[in-house]
């Protein structure tokens, strides 16, 4: 018997997040560059983004040919973008000035992927290049990482907009991010659980 799959989260419906879900309409678009691998990975932190922030643009690709038309779109749709990646070029968003009347540009996958992406597509290191601050903590518990500083990129999306913009709710997408991880858990055999405590 196939498995049946909520229509509208698209979850399956043991696992669906609709009851979670409060959608949030920032002034800052999101694009994410997302790698190949990412699409069908049940722990995609992105789904959720998507779900939450239904205006959130996902382009699915690697190298600069699967990007060449968003690049373009970009350099010239009129509104500042910023690349969010942290790197020796990079600026904290707390140490400048940016409207929330932006583009964000996040890269999901894991870091070894999406520094692969960015040594793939030279025109992203034309963009000005932001990270937030040190002190935030995942909540990506069922997601292991060798880098402390390790964010879901839902997770550097919300501190991202919050930054920019005090007065939004981030809290439904940490909600819905939450609830996604619990439920994650809870299928998981008791003996594979508790390696996630």
């Amino acid at each position: 018997m196939s498995r049946q799959y909520c229509p509208t989260c698209c979850y399956p419906m043991n696992a669906c997040l609709c009851s979670h879900v409060q959608q949030v309409k920032p002034q800052t678009q999101l694009v994410i560059l997302q790698h190949p691998s990412e699409v069908e990975h049940k722990k995609n932190s992105v789904k959720v983004l998507s779900l939450v922030i239904p205006d959130t643009q996902v382009y699915v690709g690697e190298t600069e040919a699967d990007f060449a038309l968003l690049s373009k779109q970009l350099m010239n749709c009129g509104r500042p973008v910023y690349l969010v990646y942290p790197s020796e070029r990079s600026v904290s968003v707390e140490q400048q000035t940016i409207s929330a009347d932006c583009i964000l540009l996040l890269i999901d996958g894991t870091w070894r992927k999406a520094f692969k992406i960015l040594q793939l597509n030279p025109w992203l290191t034309q963009l000005p290049a932001v990270h937030l601050p040190e002190g935030y903590a995942s909540r990506y518990k069922i997601r292991k990482s060798s880098r402390s500083d390790s964010l879901s990129t839902l997770e550097a999306s919300a501190y991202m907009l919050k930054a920019l913009d005090e007065g939004l709710d981030v809290n439904p997408l940490l909600a819905a991010f939450d609830a996604m991880v619990a439920i994650r858990l809870q299928a998981m055999p008791t003996e594979v659980r508790l390696r996630y405590d």
